[in-house]
């Protein structure tokens, strides 16, 4: 029997909570991103320093490492913030002249878990989505000539009245073509100006879950459902959309695994070249640096093959702490080693990890 393999390889010691793949240096090669360094591909051996993050308490200042060309100089920058910060930073890419890399904050955010990117309004660069917990739903957009030609801001726009509370992510609930947010007591309808309010449709109420939450037709009757996990809890779970007799939307909670708690990354990815999404997600390792329930349980990353409303559970990693590797809080997913399989990259505080996707390999 084939199944896929992964080969799993410890980068780096540190303990930031996210990562990212770009080609830093304009080599034309991959390199991987997270914290306070950047690993030089193809081997990322070679640490190179980014810039001092700041640590407070058991967490860094560092909860997003998001690629994007913030000023328009052909090199690519990185967008961060984090539950402590005061606001959305960049780090400006200092291009061929090295060196250290300038942080610059840009507009106020409070209490984010962490930022997600989608390009709402069609412009070509994607959107800032910080998940403030304590705030309205908004988002960012980047302006490169806010402050006079080539110097870059954010403009936050707020969309919503209502709290946003712990979870966030993208779904066309209504399937009008439209990209809505979901959150974690209910969703935003994106109106046909984004910049506009959003309508708030609370229709269900699930408590502290991941970011992101997952639009996807789970059934394939053409309705979108929910797939969210518990990020301080034990849960991995999936809301089914349907249409009760009056033609009203209904929403229906189905359990995909219970056996973890603190999922916070998730992802839709092809992970073995079949055509069809595969689920990946994993234990957050200390979210909350032991307080959580099952903070002290296994951690591991895992898939899930997803099947007319079942989730078959494939294991990438499992195991203590010392062992094996959670996925952190904004893990990533890119083909390094060009063999046309997804590999994925897992920071965390325990470490931070490359697992390279071997493909099908004849299992015993």
């Amino acid at each position: 029997m084939k199944q896929i393999q992964f080969r799993k390889r410890k980068i780096d010691d540190t303990v930031y909570e996210a990562c990212s793949v770009f080609d830093v240096d304009n080599d034309g090669i991959p390199d991987i991103v997270s914290g306070a360094y950047w690993y030089k591909g193809p081997d990322f051996t070679q640490r190179f320093k980014i810039c001092d993050v700041e640590e407070i308490g058991e967490y860094t200042n560092d909860f997003v490492d998001y690629p994007m060309d913030v000023d328009g100089d052909g090199w690519t920058d990185i967008v961060t913030t984090s539950f402590f910060s005061k606001t959305l930073n960049w780090r400006r890419n200092p291009g061929s002249a090295g060196g250290e890399w300038e942080t610059i904050a840009s507009g106020p955010v409070l209490n984010t878990e962490t930022v997600r990117f989608y390009d709402i309004d069609g412009c070509g660069v994607p959107e800032a989505f910080p998940n403030e917990i304590s705030s309205p739903q908004a988002y960012f957009k980047l302006d490169r000539n806010a402050n006079g030609p080539n110097k870059p801001d954010f403009r936050k726009i707020i969309i919503s009245k209502e709290i946003a509370g712990h979870g966030m992510g993208f779904a066309d609930v209504n399937g009008d073509g439209r990209m809505d947010i979901v959150l974690s007591g209910g969703w935003l309808e994106q109106p046909m100006d984004p910049q506009k309010e959003w309508t708030f449709h609370p229709e269900f109420s699930l408590g502290g879950t991941s970011i992101p939450m997952l639009g996807h037709d789970v059934t394939g009757n053409g309705l979108c459902d929910i797939i969210y996990g518990m990020a301080h809890d034990y849960g991995l779970h999936w809301l089914e959309q349907g249409v009760d007799e009056s033609g009203n939307r209904t929403w229906t909670k189905h359990d995909i695994d219970m056996s973890g708690s603190q999922f916070h990354d998730m992802q839709l990815v092809d992970i073995d070249n079949d055509g069809e999404l595969e689920l990946v997600t994993g234990k957050r390792f200390r979210a909350h640096n032991d307080g959580d329930p099952g903070a002290h349980d296994p951690i591991g990353i895992y898939y899930y093959k997803i099947n007319g409303g079942s989730f078959e559970k494939h294991v990438i990693d499992f195991g203590p702490a010392e062992e094996a590797s959670g996925c952190g809080i904004y893990f990533w997913v890119h083909d390094l080693t060009g063999n046309g399989y997804p590999d994925i990259v897992a920071p965390g505080k325990d470490g931070l990890y490359l697992f390279e996707n071997m493909g099908m390999e004849e299992i015993a």
